[in-house]
Formats: structure tokens, sequence, C-alpha cells
């Protein structure tokens, strides 16, 4: 495949997204620590290993199959988060990506809640489709994850069921175990009417600053 994942900076009223760079490291590590009982069974890095998360990302997206993102506050313009696009499929041509994957995410505690989120699945399912042109964008989390899977069914993605032993568990104390991944996704066609969605999300969220 030739197609290599390189996302631009996306930015939003609530969230820039921004390609990750060491510079964001202090405030990753900061935004890490702030209450690390709302990750679970998400792998959130510890703040002595920020550093060597940017380093294992970045070397990730020298591949071409990672493009990963600070999440920044517009608010504050601290960066509060990280995520990505992961996996990118070409199934027709070489040179056209038709599916990807939005992943490696997680949000400080402060802001989860806040619109974040969905201003910044936004930004990336519109560049996906509407950019590169991609017929599917999937998301997929830990089976046992309730909190994760509401927050990806409410940005207006589709649950297609649970695969088992399907990648490595990243819960406290399971390492080397595999886990069931919940899998969900958002097609083309669905497109239109759960960007409407999304857009009036963020938009009641604006309306309460």
């Amino acid at each position: 495949m030739s197609f290599r994942l390189e996302g631009p900076v996306l930015e939003g009223a609530l969230v820039r997204l921004e390609p990750l760079e060491h510079r964001h490291a202090a405030e990753l590590a900061v935004a890490a620590e702030e209450d690390r009982g709302t990750y679970a069974y998400t792998w959130v890095p510890r703040a002595d290993e920020v550093g060597s998360y940017v380093d294992q990302q970045l070397a990730r997206a020298a591949t071409g199959r990672l493009a990963p993102y600070a999440q920044v506050s517009v608010a504050t313009g601290r960066a509060v988060g990280a995520t990505s696009y992961w996996e990118p499929r070409s199934w027709l041509t070489d040179d056209q990506l038709d599916a990807v994957e939005v992943g490696f995410t997680w949000l400080a505690r402060s802001a989860q809640g806040t619109g974040i989120n969905a201003e910044a699945k936004l930004l990336l399912f519109r560049h996906a489709f509407e950019e590169w042109g991609v017929s599917r964008v999937d998301l997929k989390t830990d089976a046992r994850n309730e909190r994760s899977r509401a927050a990806i069914q409410s940005v207006g993605a589709r649950f297609e069921g649970v695969l088992r032993n399907w990648s490595r568990s990243w819960a406290p104390g399971e390492a080397g175990r595999l886990r069931d991944s919940a899998i969900f996704s958002l097609t083309a066609a669905e497109w239109p009417a759960r960007k409407a969605r999304l857009e009036q999300r963020v938009a009641s969220f604006l309306s309460r600053a």
C-alpha cells in the first residue's frame, strides 16, 4: 500500500488537533495524572512515561500507518489528551484510502464531558470522509469498557459486535493477555446524518460556554 497517513492540523472551536510532537510532552504528563480512575481499561502513560510514549508514537508514524495527534484545548491552549488515525487500509487501489481507524484516544479527566471528544471526532471523521474519501472509519475498545463504548456510540458510530481474543489487553495486571474487542464503525453513506448530529452536539456545548 502506497498511501501513508499524514494528519494535518485540524481546527475546531473547542479543540485543536495538532500532530503530536515532543513539545506536547510536559502538558500531556500533567493531563495523564489528573484522575487515573477514569481510564479503566484504556492504557494511558504515567507522567514519567510520556517521553517514551511520544517516541513510540512517532516511530509508528514514521511507518506511515499512524498519524498521532495531541488534543489541545482551545480555551486553555494546553494539551489535554491524545488521539490518532491508525491502520490505513486500501482494498481497491494502492493510492486510494478505503478505511481507517480512529484510536489511541484518551483525555484528561477535566476535559471529559466538555465537548472536546465530540468535536475531535467530528474533525477526524470529516477529514477522513471528505478529504481522504474513505468508505469506512472504525473504532474499537475493550469489550468490558462500558465508558468507552458509550462515548463511541455517542459520536454516532454503530456497534458491529465483539471479536474474541482480538487484540492485546491494556488493562492493569493483564500484560501478555488478549482481550475481546468491541468493534464500531461509521460509513460514508451514514456520514451526512452523523455529521449533522455531531455538529448539533458541539453547538450545544458551545452554547453553555
